[in-house]
């Protein structure tokens, strides 16, 4: 969804899109950290498998086991920050795929005990990293935690509380860490998560605001960026898995579909219960002109949705529904209309009911009911402009001009 946010808000997102948990190496006069390090592994993949609230669980065990460790305290944050976003709907390619236009979103104010555990966390391990680095100012693994805390803490400065340009500004210091570890450490391909994201997202930033990240401090440049990340995927580091979710968006937004599912598929053999995967999978073949692909691919993840207990994001059938609608339609298949319905019914977010309502008004068009047309172009105009979503609003005004003297 081309929000008027998204550009900066990837800058900060896809960096740490799931929840990372980068190893730091403790002295061993501290306590032990290997039980840890296993209660870390076996969160990071609950998390990415979507079972927040026990990947929370065993993060907490892992704080209390190694107290003097930045990284659980990290990736405890992650988690707590990712489930804010998760249960506002903020998690797929569709939010950050559009152009900045404002420093200040008015969002909804996430649980006040999540919100005062991801500050709690994100400054213990801000202030562990900083007493490692100022301890070890030529330790690459410190620098690489201390960006990768301030990286966080910028994500959540934009993403949740909507300050944007604060967000962006805090992310220029995690910036600054990480092209310090590639410095120091050539060979930590890790580190190139952050750096590449950055560097590809200010290249696509407006051009006035490209000049001010330059200014700020940040490196630019698509292909180096690309570059990058493509290098922490094939390294073996932790941040493997982000730099992957990295690419999904950076593939979607150079439309490089082709390798973007395939990235996808390779999630899904990982993450098998991410149905949010799935979902992603279908809304890029979706992109690329496939359509039966997508068709395909989201009526199976219908399919495992409708046998789903665990917390789902909100309208998540409805949003479903809208892609799978949209691929049916494609294809001229009759049922587009049912799916299309149901992803304007109540509990859909706005701008997935204005998008739906725009291809009904597409199809309403095709067979000549112009007046039917026109209703649902108006409609969807007033939804995507209450979702911030000017590339619908674009779509439905376009709409609403070809139903005009007909």
């Amino acid at each position: 969804m081309r929000r008027p946010w998204p550009v900066i808000g990837a800058l900060l997102v896809a960096t740490t899109i799931s929840p990372s948990a980068y190893r730091s190496v403790v002295p061993s006069v501290h306590l032990p950290i290997e039980p840890s390090v296993d209660l870390r592994s076996e969160a990071l993949d609950l998390a990415y498998n979507l079972d927040h609230e026990a990947a929370m669980e065993r993060l907490r065990r892992a704080v209390a086991a190694a107290p003097s460790d930045a990284a659980p305290r990290r990736t405890l944050a992650s988690v707590v920050w990712l489930n804010i976003l998760f249960s506002r709907g903020a998690v797929t390619v569709d939010h950050y795929l559009g152009s900045f236009t404002r420093t200040q979103v008015a969002l909804k104010q996430p649980p006040e005990h999540l919100a005062a555990e991801f500050k709690r966390n994100v400054a213990e391990a801000l202030s562990l990293a900083q007493q490692r680095v100022k301890t070890n100012p030529r330790d690459a693994q410190a620098h690489y935690d201390l960006g990768a805390a301030l990286g966080l803490d910028a994500s959540y400065i934009a993403t949740v509380e909507g300050r944007l340009m604060a967000g962006f500004r805090a992310a220029r210091r995690c910036y600054d860490e990480h092209e310090r570890v590639l410095e120091l450490d050539r060979s930590r391909t890790d580190a190139g998560l952050v750096v590449g994201t950055y560097r590809y997202l200010v290249a696509s930033l407006p051009v006035h605001m490209r000049m001010l990240a330059y200014v700020a401090g940040f490196g630019g440049g698509k292909e180096r960026g690309i570059e990058l990340l493509e290098r922490a995927v094939a390294g073996s580091g932790e941040a493997r898995t982000d730099a992957m979710f990295a690419l999904v968006l950076v593939y979607n937004r150079e439309r490089r579909f082709d390798d973007a599912l395939r990235v996808l598929r390779q999630l899904r053999e990982s993450y098998p219960r991410n149905r949010l995967v799935v979902l992603e999978q279908g809304a890029t073949a979706l992109r690329g002109g496939r359509a039966a692909e997508a068709e395909s691919i989201l009526t199976g993840g219908l399919a495992t949705l409708a046998r789903e207990t665990r917390p789902r994001i909100p309208g998540e059938e409805q949003l479903w529904r809208y892609k799978r609608g949209a691929a049916r339609a494609a294809l001229g298949r009759q049922d587009a209309m049912d799916d299309l319905r149901f992803a304007t019914s109540s509990g859909a977010q706005a701008w997935v009911a204005g998008r739906a309502r725009t291809e009904l008004g597409r199809l309403a068009l095709k067979r000549g009911d112009v007046s039917t047309a026109r209703d649902e172009a108006r409609q969807a105009d007033a939804l995507c402009r209450q979702g911030n979503d000017p590339a619908c609003v674009e779509d439905a005004r376009r709409l609403l001009r070809n139903t005009n003297g007909r």
